[in-house]
């Protein structure tokens, strides 16, 4: 049966989203991800306030 990731606690920022989740070893993690068209980027980070920094300072290369 595969996992299911379950997200709470999303918030946005510009076109990024956060939300938080736990891995597969029951640790917490924090996903920011870009939801414009054609993008793309996304990655996990341990803690709340480093996803908050990605998506501030993300920058879409897609125009």
């Amino acid at each position: 049966m595969p996992a299911r990731d379950h997200f709470h606690s999303v918030m946005s920022i510009g076109p990024v989203q956060i939300g938080t989740h736990r891995d597969r070893n029951g640790r917490t993690k924090h996903a920011a991800v870009c939801t414009a068209d054609r993008c793309g980027w996304s990655a996990d980070y341990s803690s709340a306030s480093a996803a908050q920094l990605a998506a501030r300072t993300h920058r879409c290369r897609v125009r």
